[in-house]
């Protein structure tokens, strides 16, 4: 069940029995003397009644997105910094954040009366820079990512005199964040099964993992990371501390590439398992807690729903460990996401969800053959259609269609189609057809020069595309095409002409140049539609 469901599970859970107490007893103590209300809330704790229909089971939603700042961070940061000494106090505060953690630092200074600065990468959206300021914080702009942003700080504050108040890493952030798991256990008298928790530093889990486990050990803390995160399963699964190489950024909100020291000894203690997490299972849960509560979740705020699916789903399949009827609880830590990041979240929710597929099919260019195709696909909605004339003989099209039976029926369409003698690829589970392909469709290039096919990330800054083409050289650019996602990081796809000879040198180009890449001009999407005719 671990590979097919990618869980994790720790290898060494427990120090010796003395130790494990001990830790444990400590953090309760910590947690009960938190100073967190005086400006946080305690936050609801609602059922969701359509999904726990859905899923068999009684799922609770802890809601952290009904904080002052919109973000269970509040928590750690005013106990940090409301138990510092009065002369480190008056001095001020200063910590690097791109988005929930610059809010609580901003908010809890100006609730004390210190000044805060909080610096933030120079590709922080708007929208969070001026809630900073608006919560008191002064704004500092440095680097193009949290990494750069977070050293300044640092150097900042020894040149003067500031406290430096971590995102994550700390035992007093760690006890604040543990306040919402004494909240959880005062505020359902149903015999939970297990809680669900957002990973990215590690400090949430840390925190409502020692709060519960020293009062209800029975109760399973089960982390929840986007795939392309887990730093904390990765640390847990090889017993030490990790540094991923990258991780994904649609989730920005638990987008770690290492957890911390402390929550990491802390976590070893705690959890019992990790699940990991697909962008479009992330997606879904969004439009679940939309459903269920008319709240909005940013992305790392519906990981926990997420996971929450998965091991439910796991289990039902498995007949010996049955979680009909159990009570789960996962925390929605926040709801910070730009609106304009709401389309493509709408996009990819279905696909999340079983309910929509993507399709490559080829068909005769002839009449009435778009007729004989949809027939086929018989009463089902088709929900995307794109084609532009490119051949005299076939059609490429890319066609979206709606699924009331999940997979199933979606492995029963390609077979269908295929039975009549229609060419298809399931697109799916495609990133470049996702994020690319679907908008732009539109007939294939007649090119001189062999083209490689390269998808970025692009920093959301000015300069962006002008370092880029600095960057690359003499190479010629035969396509090019970005769509704003609402996030950090703009979703860019490239074309580039070089022969087979220059590939080395191409790529030795794109590495200097610092922005994250994947090559796909084997990806079969890209021959299809954009390419040549073979599929």
């Amino acid at each position: 069940m671990q590979a097919q469901y990618n869980f994790s599970y720790p290898t060494t859970f427990y120090m010796t029995d003395n130790a494990h107490a001990n830790l444990l007893n400590d953090y309760l103590k910590r947690i009960l003397n938190a100073k967190v209300y005086d400006v946080a809330k305690q936050t609801s704790l609602d059922n969701m009644p359509k999904l726990s229909t859905r899923l068999q089971c009684n799922i609770l939603l802890k809601r952290e997105d009904q904080q002052p700042v919109f973000s269970f961070k509040i928590r750690g940061a005013y106990n940090k910094i409301s138990q510092l000494p009065t002369e480190a106090l008056q001095k001020g505060v200063i910590t690097a954040s791109a988005g929930n953690h610059a809010q609580g630092v901003a908010l809890s200074a100006s609730h004390l009366g210190i000044p805060s600065i909080i610096v933030m990468p120079e590709t922080t959206p708007d929208i969070k820079i001026t809630a900073v300021e608006n919560f008191g914080g002064t704004v500092v702009k440095h680097g193009v990512n949290f990494d750069q942003a977070n050293a300044y700080a640092k150097q900042l504050a020894a040149e003067k005199a500031l406290t430096f108040t971590p995102p994550f890493d700390d035992e007093d952030v760690i006890a604040g964040q543990g306040t919402i798991g004494l909240e959880i256990l005062r505020q359902t008298t149903a015999d939970i099964e297990a809680v669900f928790i957002p990973v990215g530093g590690g400090g949430l889990i840390a925190g409502v993992g020692a709060a519960i486990k020293a009062l209800r050990p029975e109760i399973k803390i089960i982390g929840v990371e986007p795939e392309d995160a887990a730093s904390m399963k990765e640390a847990l699964d090889k017993q030490t501390r990790i540094t991923l190489d990258e991780v994904g950024i649609f989730a920005d909100g638990v987008a770690v590439k290492q957890i911390g020291d402390e929550n990491f000894r802390v976590a070893r203690q705690v959890v019992d398992l990790m699940v990991t997490v697909t962008t479009d299972e992330i997606c879904a849960a969004i439009k679940d807690i939309y459903d269920d509560t008319r709240a909005i979740a940013e992305p790392a705020g519906a990981v926990a729903i997420a996971g929450l699916k998965k091991y439910q789903q796991a289990l039902a399949k498995v007949g010996s460990l049955q979680a009909d009827n159990k009570t789960f609880v996962a925390i929605n830590s926040g709801a910070n996401v730009n609106f304009d990041r709401l389309k493509h979240i709408s996009e990819r929710a279905d696909i999340g969800e079983h309910k929509e597929a993507l399709f490559a099919v080829r068909i005769p260019e002839k009449k009435q053959s778009f007729l004989a195709f949809c027939e086929t696909i018989g009463n089902r909605n088709i929900t995307e259609f794109n084609y532009r004339f490119a051949d005299k003989a076939e059609a490429d099209i890319f066609v979206g269609v709606q699924l009331r039976d999940g997979k199933k029926e979606q492995l029963a369409i390609m077979t269908e189609l295929q039975d009549t003698g229609i060419k298809v690829m399931d697109l799916s589970d495609n990133e470049l057809a996702k994020l690319h392909l679907r908008h732009m469709v539109g007939g294939h290039a007649v090119l001189d020069e062999k083209e490689h096919l390269f998808r970025f990330q692009f920093p959301e800054h000015p300069s962006a595309l002008l370092n880029f083409l600095r960057g690359l050289g003499n190479w010629n650019i035969s396509l090019f095409h970005y769509r704003n996602h609402g996030a950090a990081y703009g979703r860019v796809l490239v074309g580039i002409q070089a022969a087979d000879s220059e590939l080395v040198s191409l790529n030795e180009h794109l590495t200097k140049i610092g922005y994250r890449y994947w090559p796909e001009t084997d990806n079969p999407a890209y021959s299809m539609f954009l390419n040549d005719n073979s599929l």
